[in-house]
């Protein structure tokens, strides 16, 4: 007898995680979204308040931001290392008039995972339901360039019934033996 959830259960347990999370996040002094590459958080503050009013640190493991003379907002370790030369903040007007944010861009050290929060003491997300948005093969480095375009040059070959890369390799290198031994 099977105990796993039938895709009802699965997806009301999924729903009320969804859930749970949403309510965690909300409860968050700070807004944050991510790409693989990186991370931008919005952080609301008093629209009275100035750049010099602030206090924001940014480190390759750490974030401090705060309005100087309180205690900090944000403040607390990462769960992964940042560039902090691309790293940077801001002090923006909102539409509304009672508000400003401090906009901070973080740039990842590693563009291949998700984080699951911004500081490790800060609600998880689950990210293995994170959806990424499409990327363009211009937004690759070179080496990861060239291997999706092996890759997707090799799924056509298979799809049209020829020879992946691999293979035309292969073949080229045993004509080549066959012409330097006849017979």
């Amino acid at each position: 007898m099977s105990t796993s959830p039938t895709p009802e259960e699965r997806e009301k347990k999924d729903a009320e995680a969804k859930a749970k999370e949403a309510e965690e996040q909300a409860k968050l002094p700070y807004k944050w979204t991510q790409t693989i590459g990186d991370l931008d958080i919005t952080v609301p503050v008093p629209s009275n308040l100035k750049g010099k009013d602030i206090n924001v640190v940014i480190s390759k493991t750490k974030l401090k931001v705060g309005i100087k003379g309180q205690d900090p907002i944000i403040d607390g370790d990462f769960p992964h290392p940042i560039h902090t030369d691309e790293s940077t903040w801001t002090l923006e007007t909102t539409s509304s008039t009672t508000t400003k944010e401090i906009a901070l861009h973080l740039d990842k050290t590693n563009k291949m995972e998700w984080w699951p929060n911004v500081i490790t003491t800060a609600p998880p997300i689950d990210t293995s339901k994170i959806t990424p948005e499409n990327s363009k093969l211009s937004d690759l480095d070179g080496e990861t360039r060239g291997m999706v375009e092996k890759m997707m040059y090799d799924q056509r070959q298979k799809e049209i019934g020829k020879p992946t890369s691999d293979e035309e390799g292969k073949m080229e290198m045993l004509r080549r033996f066959q012409a330097q031994h006849p017979g």
